[in-house]
């Protein structure tokens, strides 16, 4: 494209791998890597006279980093991650061939992220980071095949200027590149093979498919969405790449509570119980974050209620792993999980509550008390928690009730505590009552019925 049609990048990132030469015309390059093995990425400075003034005798900042290619791996990118730790305990996904690089300063690398590494460098001055790869294309494989149906990769580079604050922050540019890694040699003999299958095609065939070119320049791309201030902070990182911990500003709501504490003037939903297919991104993360889901919120941050519901149950699986894929899958479709404990509790009636009941045969009439239960469902099996659902239920302020009995043999009050409550019967139905203390606190205590 002619440069008045396209604009004009700042930077230019090199790298000195060959491509392959059986890549179709109009598709992505792809190159082979040895595992382990420096490749030398060019750091160039391709701005025109005049361009970004304000870095001129400054430093910038880049981060390097290695990713999945295939967007449903990109989703499951910290189970991969946990599995490869597992494996090779210690090792990184990608380092910094430091006695080989030239030009590049303050080289950090951060604990939680073993696939990226970052640097400062001179946009004036000869730049070249050595990268070596340690992962190779077949360990994230499911059936472990050859080297040809490993997954790719992507090398992606993004460079940073620094702000007023003094923090490289700023986003310059970016860009990446497509790859695959074998084990040592098998680069070699992958591009070797590539190219015989090529000699064997006629002159029409060749045309359809890109020549292989010596080096890979990394096309420009979408920066990564992940702040550098949370690189150099050594904080774990929201965006989806390798990240041993997830972090993220929300806050997670009380179980009891109607509606989760949230930011922003969208309306809650409903219950919140149930995702609805119009929910916004931002309902759509509420609900995620009120069914203990809040792991996940970054990953489905661009996720509306339709886009959440169309996910398969294997979908969700291979994203969220087994156990959170199946728990996700079960509360989207609304399929409730028996609590561990039910009771019925029913406060005893009151004269100005009781209701007539007609007797039907004679037609006289009598005074009865009608009992309404109400159904408290337990999970936790916990004192506590019986009487943070008795308050909601009875509407009673949980700060004024001061303690909890069960009535036992000779009318005698004993403390329900944890143990009481993991042995009471399922269904149990109990009649309630209400003292009051000393200090205007009420006592609760059950009467078995």
């Amino acid at each position: 494209p002619q440069e008045n049609e396209t604009k004009h990048p700042p930077f230019q990132y090199v790298m000195c791998a060959a491509t392959s030469p059986a890549v179709k015309l109009y598709d992505e390059t792809l190159t082979y890597l040895n595992q382990g093995q420096s490749y030398e990425i060019r750091m160039l400075d391709n701005r025109k006279a005049g361009d970004i003034p304000e870095i001129n005798g400054k430093l910038v900042k880049s981060i390097i980093r290695v990713v999945f290619h295939d967007r449903r791996l990109q989703y499951t990118e910290h189970q991969q991650l946990e599995g490869w730790k597992w494996n090779r305990p210690g090792d990184r996904l990608l380092d910094l061939d430091i006695p080989m690089s030239v030009g590049v300063i303050d080289i950090k690398t951060n604990p939680s992220q073993l696939n990226a590494v970052e640097f400062l460098w001179d946009p004036t001055k000869c730049t070249s980071a050595f990268i070596q790869v340690h992962c190779i294309s077949t360990e994230f494989t499911p059936r472990k095949h050859g080297g040809e149906k490993g997954v790719p990769f992507r090398i992606q580079v993004d460079t940073f200027k620094q702000t007023e604050n003094g923090e490289y922050t700023d986003h310059l540019h970016s860009a990446s590149c497509q790859i695959k890694v074998f084990k040592p040699k098998g680069a070699d003999r992958k591009q070797k093979t590539d190219r015989e299958k090529m000699e064997k095609r006629t002159a029409h065939e060749k045309e359809k498919y890109q020549p292989s070119y010596d080096t890979t320049v990394l096309t420009e791309c979408s920066p990564w969405p992940d702040t550098p201030t949370t690189f150099v902070n050594n904080s774990p990182t929201p965006a989806p790449t390798f990240t041993s911990a997830q972090h993220n500003t929300y806050s997670v709501p009380d179980s009891n509570s109607s509606s989760p504490n949230h930011q922003g003037d969208g309306t809650s939903q409903g219950s919140g119980d149930q995702l609805h297919p119009s929910a916004t991104i931002q309902e759509t993360q509420q609900w995620l974050l009120k069914h203990r889901f809040s792991t996940y919120t970054r990953l489905f941050s661009n996720f509306s209620g339709a886009d959440l519901l169309k996910l398969t149950r294997e979908d969700l699986v291979q994203i969220c792993g087994p156990a959170d894929g199946i728990r996700l899958y079960n509360a989207l479709k609304s399929r409730s999980v028996r609590p561990r404990l039910t009771i019925y509790v029913c406060q005893e009636p009151l004269r100005s509550i009781q209701l007539e009941r007609q007797d039907a045969g004679n037609g006289d009439s009598s005074n009865g008390a009608i009992y309404v239960y109400h159904a408290i469902y337990l999970e936790e099996m916990a004192a506590s928690e019986v009487t943070r659902k008795l308050a909601l239920a009875f509407n009673i302020p949980l700060h004024q009730i001061n303690q909890v009995y069960r009535q036992g043999p000779t009318g005698i009050h004993i403390l329900v505590s944890d143990q009481m409550v993991q042995n009471f019967q399922d269904e149990s139905c109990f009649l309630f009552t209400t003292i009051k203390g000393t200090v205007s606190f009420l006592t609760v205590y059950f009467i078995l019925v």
